[in-house]
């Protein structure tokens, strides 16, 4: 089948697949009036969450103490983390430079040798530094035909749309575009491409990767990378848009670096604590770098940065979304304050993790 029949066949099976949505009732998601954990916490934040939730984890971080609250969820509770998995792939990134693997100025030829496919191409001069701050010039998603057609059809389908191993985000890499190398674009493609080179600079896949470098040092031991949905706990949970409709879960194949995490609200506050106290490995990705382009906001290795113009306190932050979850994980580095969202419902959260950063208990 040629390539103008499949995306002609993929746009008549998505478009079968969402009138039939069109016709189902989906529920509209509530939060649940099951609480667990810290009573004032859960408190504080149930008034902040305007966005659509069902069930849904926050964690309040304090002068190195831990507050975690839930509704119809606990501590334990494994949620999809979506993009804040970029920031563990950032501090890979710091903990190589550290360990001599590395330099931010590595670049994809350095790594890739003989598989770069073409040695004159400008993606083999673009450096890790460039693929950790968004300044690549790759564009947010692989360009490349066969990309657009899976991913538009498991997305319409409530699947999974990150499906390329990780020798094809290579190829997906090498056959983009680049545009506006060295402004801050977002770029999954270009964080799902610097996660395989770092693994391929260790000899061993980015699962392993994570695992023995930051995973085990933190004892984040609920926390994993199943890659594929083969390899999902047997109790692994799935999630909902929000919209109410059921989706499938997100394990992101050759993309998982920039998106195939899943944890939870306990292991996530080892992690921010150790963010916060400087001991996590590759905690110099939280440093503010290179100007976005937005009103005073800087990026450092994945992480944001934005000062407030009213207080002058600066917020750490970032954000994830898969089809069925969301995450949200925010930092007063000054203050030594953290707060954490995990919610089963892809709505964002953003709003009321930094209106309780900022507020406080």
């Amino acid at each position: 089948m040629n390539k103008r029949r499949r995306i002609t066949v993929a746009a008549l099976s998505a478009s079968a697949v969402l009138a039939c949505g069109l016709l189902a009732a989906p529920w509209a998601p509530r939060l649940s009036t099951q609480v667990s954990g810290d009573a004032v916490l859960a408190e504080a934040v149930r008034p902040l969450l305007q966005k659509p939730a069902d069930k849904l984890s926050v964690a309040y971080l304090e002068d190195g103490t831990v507050r975690i609250a839930g509704f119809g969820a606990d501590e334990r509770t494994e949620f999809e983390i979506g993009s804040v998995s970029k920031t563990f792939t950032a501090a890979l990134l710091a903990d190589a430079v550290e360990r001599g693997e590395v330099t931010f100025e590595t670049t994809v030829a350095e790594i890739l040798g003989p598989d770069l496919q073409d040695p004159d191409a400008e993606i083999g001069t673009v450096t890790l530094a460039e693929l950790a701050s968004h300044r690549s010039g790759l564009p947010r998603l692989a360009t490349d035909p066969d990309a657009l057609v899976s991913s538009f059809l498991n997305s319409a389908l409530r699947r999974d749309p990150y499906t390329a191993p990780p020798a094809e985000v290579n190829d997906q890499a090498q056959s983009a575009s680049l545009g506006g190398r060295g402004t801050v674009a977002y770029s999954n493609l270009g964080y799902a491409l610097l996660g395989q080179l770092l693994a391929r600079a260790a000899g061993m896949d980015y699962a392993d990767l994570l695992q023995e470098r930051i995973l085990d040092p933190l004892g984040m031991k609920d926390t994993y990378v199943p890659v594929t949905a083969d390899n999902l706990r047997p109790d692994a949970p799935t999630g909902r848009a929000a919209s109410g409709l059921p989706h499938a879960a997100w394990t992101a194949n050759g993309g998982a670096p920039m998106g195939g995490i899943r944890s939870t609200a306990a292991d996530m506050s080892l992690y921010l604590q150790a963010l916060l106290a400087g001991t996590a490995p590759g905690a110099g990705s939280l440093e503010p770098r290179w100007d976005t382009g937005g009103d005073g906001e800087q990026v450092g290795l994945a992480w944001f940065t934005q000062v407030s113009p009213s207080s002058g306190r600066a917020a750490t932050w970032h954000n994830g979304q898969t089809g069925g979850f969301s995450a949200m994980a925010a930092m007063d580095r000054d203050a030594g304050t953290a707060v954490l969202i995990l919610s089963n419902v892809a709505a964002g959260q953003e709003e009321a993790a930094l209106a309780l950063l900022k507020e406080g208990l």
